[in-house]
């Protein structure tokens, strides 16, 4: 009724009108619903069609049955007209009536109809008060736009159309339909509708045989005795005005045995479930064309009974003028097989000729169907779940797959697919081990190793996911990371860099087993070109082969501890990308000879927070933090270093926040510049590579170079090709 409220508001037209147009509205949408040809059957009149309505609300109640539906009685009138009662538990309603009725005169019947409303009661029914609203109903037939024309306001007859019907029957049914109709030749027809009414109570019966209307011929005498009577209809009962009961079907007898004492009372025995009316003779004669439902009263049922379901009876009323008695023709109101068994009946006990007996089986059958659906229903709702299951352990497969294997490599061994060994030109690779590892597994419990790598490995872990490197394998003690591979990237050689400066913070949190002061690690780090592929089928490996792997892995070895060991290559690809470095000058490399090596100091534009991959903003003291290694000062001791604090190892657990690289084109030219030129040092005898370089630069720190000032983490492609000419130009002199 709010809504209803709010319409009217809306639309400034009365509630009757707003309910009236949703009448017809919900009459189309009951048609669209799949209830068409339910409606259209209800009745070949308008009338009938009222008549049923309570049949097939009562019919609806089964699949809904918390549905609480109006009822309707309808009664005809002398003049045609006809009263609706409406009875609703819901007040206010009533004006939507008119539009449903309506809508189905005009569809159905081809009638428009006007209703008003004549009277307006409310009557105390035994389940509360109910709305009883009574309508008068008028109908104005409807002809098509010729039927129209002919049928004027005139009252002469259709003659036209008189004369069209006589060529089509012959003389003899011609006579019979004239002296049928008492047609005298006049042309003035007394009634509009006589001529309509003549066609339809013609029946042909065979040729030239014509019969008007239909009346039923009864018998003098019922030809049936009371025995055979009761056994046939076992389901039957006469009462009088009285509610007393003259007589009774043998199954009624056997389920209710106090019926089998005639002259009870009724409604000692029963009471009405449907419609909600009181148990009198008058309000049954108000609802004779409705569907009784009669209910058994646990009290009257016998003492063994008592935990048996109550039997419904559902029928109709029948009034017998000459005896002054009712007649309630019924059948059993059971559904299932389940029911006929709870109240300890049989299918005998219904007669062959009932439906009920058809539509007990068909319902079981129904059933029976209704779970097989439902089975198939868990079933697929099983499958779902498993699958969803699936895909999240796929998902955790497949997480542990890519931490083994790069993506695309997984990919393609997951199709089957052999994976082709591919050169990159130029990459970073990054070696790390800890210092005096076999005097620690000598001194200490195997399971402190292993927690101890299994600490300072995880911190190592998330760092790879803060810079985008890609971890090859750890040996031992022994860590290694590739950049550039196997996605190349121009950032190759800061992103090694910067993950070894995290390398170098991040072993500060691990604590020696056999000190307990942290542990110190050693890093080395070569730029230089490689080739990388699959080997093996049972635990596949994505390996990295060539030089460059021998070298970086000498760098390791021959480093400092905590310091980060650079060969010549890689010097050059940080030289002006805003990293601190100091020569470490020539040194004799195991299998290499003499190389010139420098070591990485700092990062001298980012944060400590920036390189951990951890917010800006440290949340534990409110203020930025900054390197743990700050400019001008070199760690070398390792007494220097202190055990972790609980706030250093709560960094660490906190999402890893990637550091920002700019991989754009610009740097892709800058690399491909640094290889020509070193190819320009070749042709001039003097390659640019570890040892030319240790000749170029083996006098001058790495602050002293060529540098642009301190700027951005990475160079604008503005000044950085200017510098590269200045070295190009110099190793093109020498």
């Amino acid at each position: 009724m709010q809504l209803v409220d709010k319409a009217c508001k809306v639309l400034g037209v009365p509630a009757d009108l707003v309910l009236r147009e949703f009448g017809k509205y919900f009459f189309e949408f009951c048609k669209r619903s799949g209830y068409d040809h339910m409606l259209r059957t209800l009745g070949g009149n308008l009338y009938e069609f009222i008549e049923n309505l309570d049949a097939l609300h009562s019919y609806l109640s089964l699949s809904y049955q918390e549905m609480n539906a109006p009822s309707f009685r309808v009664e005809k009138n002398e003049d045609g007209s006809m009263h609706l009662h409406y009875y609703s538990d819901r007040r206010g309603l009533c004006h939507i009536v008119p539009g449903i009725i309506g809508a189905a005169a005009l569809d159905f019947f081809n009638i428009e109809i006007s209703m008003k409303i004549v009277n307006q009661t409310e009557e105390e029914e035994r389940t509360g008060k109910k709305e009883h609203i009574v309508f008068l109903v008028t109908q104005n037939p409807l002809f098509p736009s010729k039927g129209r024309k002919e049928f004027s306001s005139s009252s002469q007859c259709p003659v036209d159309s008189e004369k069209q019907i006589e060529n089509q029957l012959n003389e003899e049914d011609l006579e019979k339909a004239k002296n049928a109709n008492g047609d005298t030749g006049n042309s003035v027809c007394p009634v509009k509708k006589s001529h309509w009414k003549t066609l339809r109570g013609i029946i042909t019966l065979g040729k030239g045989k014509l019969l008007r209307g239909f009346d039923p011929v009864y018998p003098k005498s019922l030809w049936i005795d009371t025995k055979t009577f009761c056994n046939g209809l076992p389901f039957h009962m006469v009462f009088d005005k009285e509610l007393k009961v003259k007589q009774a079907g043998v199954s009624i007898q056997k389920i209710v045995p106090g019926i089998q004492t005639m002259g009870i009372s009724l409604d000692q025995y029963f009471r009405i479930v449907h419609p909600e009316v009181p148990f009198t003779i008058s309000s049954i004669q108000k609802f004779i064309n409705s569907q009784f439902v009669f209910q058994t009263r646990r009290e009257m049922m016998p003492e063994s009974w008592r935990e048996r379901p109550m039997l419904e009876l559902r029928g109709q009323m029948m009034w017998m003028e000459s005896l002054q008695c009712m007649l309630y023709l019924c059948s059993p109101l059971l559904r299932t097989l389940h029911e006929l068994e709870e109240r300890q009946m049989h299918l005998a006990d219904i007669a062959p000729h009932d439906a009920t007996r058809d539509l007990i089986l068909l319902n079981q059958q129904r059933l029976a169907e209704m779970e097989l659906s439902n089975q198939l229903e868990r079933k697929k709702e099983e499958l779902r779940v498993l699958s969803k299951h699936l895909e999240e352990e796929k998902k955790k497969t497949e997480a542990l797959l890519y931490a083994m294997l790069p993506q695309h490599v997984a990919n393609q061994l997951k199709e089957g697919k052999r994976v082709e060994a591919g050169e990159f030109k130029e990459c970073t690779i990054l070696f790390s081990d800890v210092v005096t590892f076999t005097n620690i597994c000598a001194q200490c419990e195997p399971i402190q190793i292993v927690l101890m790598l299994n600490s300072m490995y995880l911190r190592f872990d998330r760092l790879t996911t803060v810079h985008d490197v890609y971890k090859v394998e750890t040996i031992g003690d022994a860590y290694m990371v590739v950049g550039g591979v196997p996605v190349p990237v121009p950032t190759h050689a800061e992103r090694v860099a910067n993950f070894a400066l995290g390398m170098i913070m991040a072993a500060k949190g691990v604590q020696n087993p056999v000190s307990g002061n942290p542990i110190q690690i050693r890093v080395g780090i070569h730029t230089g070109p490689v080739l990388a592929g699959v080997v093996g089928e049972k635990m596949p490996r994505y390996c990295l082969f060539g030089d460059t792997v021998n070298i970086a892995s000498r760098m390791e070895s021959h480093g400092v501890p905590s310091k980060i060991h650079l060969s010549s290559s890689a010097y050059q690809c940080l030289k002006y990308k805003n990293f601190e470095i100091t020569e470490r000058g020539e040194i004799e490399v195991k299998g290499k000879g003499k190389m010139h090596t420098y070591f990485l100091i700092r990062n001298k534009s980012a944060t400590e927070n920036e390189i951990m991959g951890r917010p800006m903003k440290d949340l534990d003291s409110g203020h930025e933090s900054v390197q743990s290694i700050p400019e001008g000062k070199t760690e070398t001791m390792p007494s220097s270093h202190q055990p972790a604090t609980q706030t250093q190892q709560k960094k660490d657990q906190t999402p890893a926040v990637a550091m920002k690289y700019v991989d754009g084109p610009t740097d892709a030219q800058n690399s491909l510049k640094r290889r020509n030129q070193m190819k320009v040092g070749d042709l001039t005898g003097k390659t640019c590579d570890s040892k030319s370089d240790g000749s170029l630069h083996g006098n001058q720190h790495a602050d002293d170079g060529p540098r642009p000032p301190n700027q951005a983490r990475v160079k604008p492609a503005a000044e950085e090709p200017q510098n590269r000419n200045v070295r190009s130009n110099f190793c093109t002199l020498l």
